[in-house]
């Protein structure tokens, strides 16, 4: 073994070494979509005295995170995102009512003695005195200025006292700094006051509404006049139940927020999606990976073989991957992960197909020698179909948002682990396979003596396809007009995540239709509901933007037909923020269309780039259409998955162009046409062996997978089989039709390669 292969061998070992002591070890993050729970995502609002700033929403966040420890939820999660948006993730709470108004509140808390109570507030009110009306509802009080306010509060909590249970829950006060001095004060002020009039209550207001105005001491007559509650201490009574007590006390102890801030978007997904949706995925993986497995071990045999193991590898590489990172492992990002697994065959397709080329038609000498120069060989178009899909995912990671960013996370590293699985782990264990005597002198088992069916017919019968050059184009142009007509014809059936509103998913514990339960949606007072089934007994309600508590009506209106339900999924979005998702959707796809054809135009040529993007606005064209022809929503995952079909697409042209460029060099002096034509010969077969390993991951999703996964799922084997038709017959003839107005100049001889790995002849000079 010569020094690199050691290398290569030694870097194999470890990397599976690591891996295997992630994946036993650790276990990923699992986000709210797949666990269930509530994530709430908060904007900071500028308030007449405070501006909305990064350290104002910092301080902000500081308070929610007491607040939230305060209601004891388990292992909640509260960060800041950009300067003025905080994300709260609750895992567990199913109705998240109560904690969206317990941490939203401003809690500006403050302390006022009552000056007098009138039926009706003034017209034009004396500056500095406030009027809100009382608990009862009855008048208003006309207060004086605050006090004291809730900073000086040290602590708060909701109690119950057994002895005097007639009363109700309370909540107990404790003052820090100069707070309990104050409270002795003012208190002392009101005992002085008769007995039940309005100058003997204290009012304590929380967001400029009058939470309880109790009387100082109403049955000690004036035995605290000027001397007031003093002991540092003090109780809040009224009408609370346990929860309105133990919220105040968190709100309470929490603090003020520095700024007002406005729940803009709100999800809460059932613990049965989560569980769903990862045993529909792991099924798909299982069942996708073992067709993979037995389709390329079918065509490729011995090297088939250990490309699987590689494809085990990169699973365990890739796992550990994001165990290791601390990633949180969302439905798109487990999407991406199983996807991923069809595409990291790609690689090895490549290098098997070079190999056998070499082989066949003696450029190099045996089994290893061409295993190795088809590494080599194969390694430009590697490096520049991944570089294309990096550049997909980098900017669904950097321009999207939402759990759409998970799956650029996870399509990133699941295309890092998959060419370090093939130039590294594969590489090593194939030179050593095919090296052994016994597959040496049976070199048909290795799979690289003998090319597979689909090219020996394509060698027989050489098409001459660029003869249609434009036929194949007028084929694109029809296409594309189609596709566009369902766009304005019947329209984008858009998310949520892109128009704003509600979307309620429940299940039902008996099976209704679609109108029933539009019906009790209507009576409910929602008659403009968009109601749809889901699955086999869900129903789906889209609606405008609407409150928790209006939400809540639609479910039991629902639940009453259904005899019951179960929420699978609660979905809010604000407008402003459904425009902002929708806007950074284009601006991705535009940026994506962008960096690909100025990356394609510095590897190649303009006229290659253009090719590309014809290509590629042709197979994002056909998907979009078909959604929009069959009304099927586009959302963030649809996002996700015409980013991918993007990254795919100039995938598969960059591979047929750099097989172009690689013929023309060797054939400087044919025309372009048959040029192109072996080209695509030559790897049509890499193609279409790729393309079916990566729809048996998909075939698996598209049934198994619900109808999230199974729409992300539609749209990739669209995309697949579109993008299989226009990187050979869009990309290409565009390219020869370009190529005839705008010849490029002679390509330069191509340098011969060299192997490496070679070891030098050191026979004798004579």
């Amino acid at each position: 073994m010569n020094r690199s292969s050691l290398v290569r061998a030694l870097l194999a070992l470890v990397v599976l070494a690591l891996s295997t002591y992630v994946v036993l070890t650790a276990s990923p993050k699992l986000g709210l979509d797949l666990r269930g729970g509530t994530q709430i995502v908060l904007e900071a609002k500028d308030s007449p005295t405070v501006k909305a700033t990064k350290e104002t929403t910092d301080q902000a966040t500081s308070v929610l995170h007491r607040r939230i420890d305060a209601l004891g939820v388990s292992e909640p999660s509260v960060t800041r995102q950009g300067d003025k948006r905080i994300i709260v993730e609750l895992p567990g709470v199913q109705d998240p009512r109560e904690a969206a108004k317990v941490i939203g509140k401003t809690a500006q808390l403050t302390f006022h003695e009552v000056l007098d109570q009138v039926a009706a507030k003034p017209a034009k009110p004396a500056a500095g005195e406030l009027y809100l009306p009382p608990e009862d509802g009855q008048g208003f009080l006309r207060l004086a200025k605050p006090a004291m306010t809730g900073e000086m509060i040290g602590g708060a909590e909701g109690r119950l006292d057994p002895q005097q249970v007639a009363q109700g829950w309370f909540v107990e006060l404790n003052f820090k700094g100069d707070g309990g001095k104050i409270w002795a004060d003012i208190t002392g002020k009101a005992a002085c006051q008769p007995v039940n009039t309005p100058p003997r209550m204290i009012a304590i207001v929380l967001d400029n509404e009058v939470i309880s105005a109790p009387q100082v001491d109403p049955n000690g007559g004036n035995q605290l006049c000027n001397v007031g509650l003093t002991g540092g201490s003090s109780t809040i009574s009224g009408t609370f139940t346990e929860t309105e007590a133990k919220d105040l006390a968190a709100l309470i102890e929490g603090g003020s927020l520095p700024v007002p801030v406005e729940v803009i978007d709100q999800r809460t997904v059932g613990p049965s999606l989560g569980k769903d949706a990862i045993q529909a995925s792991a099924t798909a993986a299982v069942i996708g990976l073992v067709l993979t497995a037995l389709f390329i071990i079918l065509v490729y045999r011995l090297v088939g073989l250990i490309a699987v193991f590689g494809l085990i590898a990169y699973s365990g590489m890739s796992y550990a991957a994001l165990t290791a990172i601390g990633a949180t492992l969302t439905l798109p990002g487990l999407a991406g992960f199983v996807l991923a697994i069809g595409m990291a065959v790609d690689a090895n397709v490549l290098v098997f197909e070079r190999a056998r080329e070499d082989y066949l038609e003696g450029r190099t000498d045996g089994l290893v020698r061409s295993l190795r120069s088809g590494f080599q060989n194969a390694l430009s178009a590697i490096a520049d179909s991944n570089i294309t899909t990096l550049l997909a995912a980098g900017l669904l990671f950097f321009l999207a948002a939402g759990p759409v960013r998970g799956f650029g996370v996870t399509l990133s590293i699941g295309v890092i682990a998959s060419v370090l699985s093939a130039l590294v782990v594969v590489r090593v264990v194939a030179e050593f396979a095919v090296s052994r005597k016994f597959v040496m002198k049976r070199p048909g088992i290795s799979g690289i003596a003998g090319h597979g069916r689909v090219r020996t017919w394509l060698e027989a019968r050489r098409p001459s396809l660029m003869k249609h050059s434009r036929r194949w184009l007028l084929i694109t142009a029809v296409a594309i007009v189609i596709a566009l007509a369902g766009v304005f014809v019947r329209g984008l059936n858009l998310g949520i995540e892109f128009t704003g509103g509600r979307l309620l998913e429940v299940s039902t514990a008996q099976q209704i239709t679609p109108d029933q339960a539009r019906s009790a949606v209507a009576e409910a007072g929602y008659p403009n509901a968009v109601v749809q089934s889901s699955g086999t007994d869900d129903i789906t309600v889209r609606t405008g933007t609407i409150s928790d508590d209006e939400a809540e009506k639609i479910r039991e209106s629902i639940s009453r037909v259904g005899g019951g339900t179960e929420v699978i999924r609660n979905e809010s979005i604000g407008p402003s923020l459904g425009t902002e998702l929708r806007n950074k959707g284009l601006i991705a796809l535009g940026i994506a269309l962008l960096a690909q054809l100025l990356y394609l135009a510095a590897r190649f040529r303009w006229t290659f780039g253009a090719g590309a993007v014809l290509a590629l606005l042709q197979n994002v064209a056909v998907v979009v259409g078909v959604f929009a022809w069959t009304g099927k929503p586009v959302d963030g995952i649809f996002l996700a998955a015409i980013l991918t079909i993007i990254g795919y697409t100039v995938n598969d042209s960059v591979v047929v162009f750099d097989r172009i460029r690689e013929t023309r060099n060797a054939r400087a002096t044919e025309n372009l046409g048959p040029v192109i034509d072996t080209a695509i010969v030559n790897v049509l077969p890499r193609t279409i062996n790729t393309g079916i390993s990566t729809l048996f991951i998909l075939g698996a999703l598209l049934f198994l997978g619900g109808d999230s996964l199974g729409d992300f799922a539609l749209a990739l084997l669209l995309g697949i089989l579109v993008g299989t038709y226009s990187s050979n017959l869009t990309a290409a003839p565009l390219l020869l039709e370009l190529e005839r107005r705008f010849p490029a100049p002679p390509p330069r001889p191509k340098r011969p390669q060299v192997d490496r790995d070679a070891q030098p002849d050191r026979g004798a000079v004579v």
